[in-house]
């Protein structure tokens, strides 16, 4: 059974001191940081470097679990460099890309096609790119909507693995959904936040709400409140989307959250082909 419904207030919820005392944004980056390191086999001060740095790939023990080989590349910045974790065989390619161009063009197209004409050659394609969102700790706080919102656990997710909440809830990773927070109308759940335990730190927040309720507040106030009720368990909450779905970058800021890092990931070139299907 879900938890009983919970009352929320937009700033003045007293509970946030309790949260707030429990991590700095310098404490979250940290975290990141040391997760990042472990998912690419590199160290977390080398983010913090000015020049790039070149790493060779390896999925270690405590990497995000969803992380699979075969990883030809992975370029990671937090802001101030390109950090490669790459395949030995692939080294001399990535390390010429990275020192082409200012390490935030590497991300962007034209430029990426400099390194995704290279690896087709070897039957790798640039695959996956995103923007990671951290909370802010003087803004992250529970928010309100019109609607009822309750406290999901794990066991009340049986039902949910259905289309309209892909976002929140992974059904190929049901062992890792370990709570949400739900909004309902009259009974009816209209909008989903779901966290998956990717790792031993941090949890990932993902969030769907029906057409008919977009653009009434919901999708933040569950945001909103999933992030606390992470923090409160002492984990950091984080939050991934595309830079073209704005929609879901508007709602990461408006829940309190604020970009931290980016991904660029290259994997064969037949993943990339199966995901067009």
């Amino acid at each position: 059974m879900a938890e009983k419904s919970f009352i929320v207030e937009d700033s003045n919820y007293q509970d946030e001191k309790r949260f707030f005392g429990m991590y700095t944004n310098q404490d979250v980056i940290r975290i990141a940081m040391q997760q990042s390191a472990w998912d690419i086999n590199c160290r977390a001060e080398d983010f913090l470097k000015e020049e790039n740095v070149v790493v060779l790939s390896e999925i270690g023990a405590l990497t995000r679990k969803y992380y699979k080989e075969p990883i030809a590349c992975n370029l990671v910045s937090y802001g101030n460099n390109v950090v490669a974790s790459v395949k030995a065989e692939y080294r001399k390619i990535v390390e010429e890309y990275i020192g082409r161009f200012a390490f935030y063009r590497c991300f962007e197209t034209p430029n990426m096609h400099w390194l995704d004409d290279r690896m087709k050659e070897y039957g790798q394609r640039v695959c996956f790119m995103a923007e990671y969102f951290l909370p802010n700790m003087e803004k992250v706080r529970r928010l309100s909507c019109a609607y009822e919102m309750r406290l999901l656990k794990q066991e009340d997710f049986a039902e949910l693995y259905l289309p309209e909440w892909s976002n929140a809830l992974c059904e190929a990773r049901k062992e890792l959904d370990v709570l949400g927070v739900g909004a309902y109308e009259k009974g009816r759940l209209i909008g989903l936040a779901g966290c998956s335990a990717d790792c031993a730190d941090m949890w990932q927040i993902g969030v769907d709400v029906l057409p008919a309720y977009r653009k009434k507040g919901v999708a933040s106030a569950l945001t909103g409140n999933l992030a606390m009720e992470i923090l409160e368990r002492n984990k950091v909450p984080f939050y991934c989307c595309a830079w073209s779905n704005i929609r879901s970058a508007k709602n990461a800021v408006k829940s309190g959250f604020t970009p931290a890092w980016v991904e660029m990931t290259v994997k064969p070139e037949t993943l990339a082909e199966e995901m067009n299907q």
